[in-house]
C-alpha cells in the first residue's frame, strides 16, 4: 500500500527512533474519506504487538457494529496479509491477535450514550483506540482512558470535526501539547488512494458548515439557515405520467403544527408532490386524530400508498392510520444524520420539491441552527415541521435507497 506523509507518521510515531515516540497519545481528526481511520487502526495493532505480550487493549467506537463496519472490515484482511492471525470470538466482542510468538486480547466495546461508561469498567487495559471519539459521550471516553494503567500504555483517538464547543475539541484537541499528544489533522489530499473525481463529488456533496467539517476538516459552529444552499433552483414541476410508487411522510403536531407530504418516485428520483399543512394555533382550533386521518385520506386520493412515514412519537395517530388499514412504518428521528443526509439528497438531485409545496418552501427559508446551544449542534424548535417530515422520508425511504453512493457512506460517518 502507498501511505501519504502524514499516515506514515501516525504509523510510526510510537517507534524508538521517532521524535514523537514520548508522546502519550495520537489525534488523528479532520476529513471524511481522508484515510485516518485505517492508519490509526494499523498502528495501533503494530504498536500493540510489538510493545507487549498477554495484556489487554481496547478498540471503541460509537457502537460495536461501527466499530466492526468502519475499521476492523477493512483492518483486519490488511493485519492477515502481515501476517497477523487474529482470531475473532464474535459472541464475545474479542479478538485474539497473535504475532511472532506474542498473544495479546482486544476487546470491543461501544460508547453510544452515558450508560456505556458502565460497560468499560473493572478492565486493565495497556492502550486503547477510541474510533469516532467526537461521537461519544465524554463520561465513556474518560472511563476508557482510566482502564490504561498499564506502564507504557498509550491512547489513541480519530475523529471528524464537530462543534469547537465539544468537548473533546475543548479538553483533547485544543490542549494536545499540554496533555503530551500528538495532533495530525488529516484532509482528502492525505489519502493517496481517493482519486480527484471522488474528492470532487465530495465537494459537491456537503454544503455550509458540513462541508467546512467533512471536506475541510474544520470544527467549525453550525449558524444561519440550515439548508443555506436551498433556492427556486431546488424547486421542480410535477412531471407527467404515473409514478412508480407513492409514499407519505407526516410530522404530527397537537399544539404544534402538522405536516403531511405526498412523494412519488419517477425515474430513479422522489417528488414532494403535494402537502398538508395545519397550524392548530394559527387557526385557533385543534383538529383530532380522526380528522387527521381524513386530511391524509384526501392527500393520497386514489394513489396505492405503499407506506405512511410518521413521526415515531405520535402513537395515538399512528394507531387511528393502522385501524383505518394503513400501512404505518415508524420515521428514523435522528436529527443531525437526517439533515445531511436531506441536504446531500437535494443537492445531488434525488429528492425534488414541487412548486405547489408553498409550506415547505416557506420554512425552507425559515429553518435556522440554534446559536444558544452550547457544545452540540442544535436546530431552533421552529419552522421545523414540513423540515421534520422530509428529514424522516430523507432517512427512511430515499436515504437508504441510496446506500452504498457517497453520501450515504458518509452519513454512517457522522452520528448515527
Amino acid at each position: 500500500m502507498v501511505f501519504s506523509e502524514k499516515q506514515r507518521r501516525v504509523l510510526t510515531w510510537w517507534r524508538p527512533v521517532s521524535p514523537d515516540r514520548d508522546r502519550q497519545a495520537v489525534i488523528c481528526d479532520g476529513a471524511v474519506r481522508s484515510g485516518k481511520t485505517l492508519c490509526t487502526g494499523l498502528s495501533f495493532f503494530c504498536w500493540a504487538m510489538r510493545s507487549f505480550q498477554g495484556r489487554n487493549f481496547a478498540l471503541c467506537g460509537r457502537t460495536i457494529q461501527s466499530v466492526r463496519r468502519n475499521l476492523l472490515s477493512e483492518l483486519l484482511p490488511l493485519l492477515e496479509r502481515m501476517g497477523f492471525r487474529c482470531e475473532q470470538k464474535a459472541s464475545k466482542n474479542v479478538i485474539q491477535a497473535r504475532l511472532g510468538g506474542r498473544e495479546n486480547t482486544f476487546y470491543l466495546f461501544g460508547g453510544k450514550d452515558e450508560s456505556s461508561a458502565a460497560l468499560i469498567q473493572g478492565i486493565t487495559l495497556a492502550g486503547v483506540l477510541l474510533d469516532e471519539a467526537a461521537l461519544m459521550p465524554r463520561s465513556f471516553a474518560e472511563q476508557a482512558i482510566a482502564r490504561c494503567s498499564v506502564d507504557g500504555s498509550k491512547l489513541w483517538f480519530s475523529c471528524n470535526p464537530e462543534s469547537p464547543a465539544h468537548w473533546f475539541y475543548q479538553e483533547w484537541v485544543c490542549k494536545a501539547e499540554e496533555k503530551n499528544a500528538l495532533r495530525i489533522q488529516f484532509t482528502m489530499e492525505d489519502n493517496p488512494g481517493l482519486s480527484d473525481e471522488v474528492r470532487q463529488r465530495y465537494a459537491n456533496t456537503f454544503q455550509g458548515t458540513f462541508y467546512r467539517r467533512f471536506v475541510l476538516g474544520e470544527w467549525v459552529a453550525a449558524e444561519g439557515l440550515v439548508y443555506d444552499f436551498f433556492d427556486e433552483s431546488f424547486l421542480g414541476d410535477i412531471p407527467e405520467g404515473p409514478f412508480e410508487v407513492w409514499y407519505i411522510s407526516v410530522d404530527y403536531g397537537t399544539s404544534n403544527p402538522t405536516s403531511m407530504g405526498l412523494w412519488g418516485k419517477k425515474d430513479g428520483v422522489w417528488y414532494r408532490v403535494g402537502e398538508f399543512y395545519y397550524d392548530s394555533r394559527a387557526a385557533r382550533r385543534q383538529m383530532t386524530d380522526e380528522e387527521y386521518a381524513d386530511e391524509l385520506s384526501r392527500l393520497a386520493g386514489d394513489r396505492p400508498i405503499r407506506a405512511v412515514i410518521a413521526d415515531p412519537s405520535a402513537a395515538s395517530f399512528c394507531e387511528t392510520l393502522r385501524r383505518r388499514g394503513w400501512r404505518v412504518k415508524k420515521a428514523d428521528n435522528r436529527v443531525l444524520s437526517g439533515i445531511r443526509l436531506t441536504a446531500q439528497l437535494l443537492k445531488s438531485g434525488k429528492i425534488v420539491i414541487c412548486h405547489g409545496c408553498a409550506d415547505a418552501i416557506r420554512e425552507f427559508s425559515l429553518y435556522r441552527w440554534d446559536d444558544r446551544a452550547q457544545g452540540q449542534d442544535q436546530v431552533r424548535k421552529e419552522y421545523d415541521h414540513a423540515m421534520d417530515e422530509i428529514r424522516y422520508f430523507a432517512a427512511t425511504v430515499a436515504g437508504r435507497e441510496a446506500r452504498g453512493r457517497v453520501f450515504a457512506g458518509s452519513v454512517e460517518r457522522g452520528r448515527f
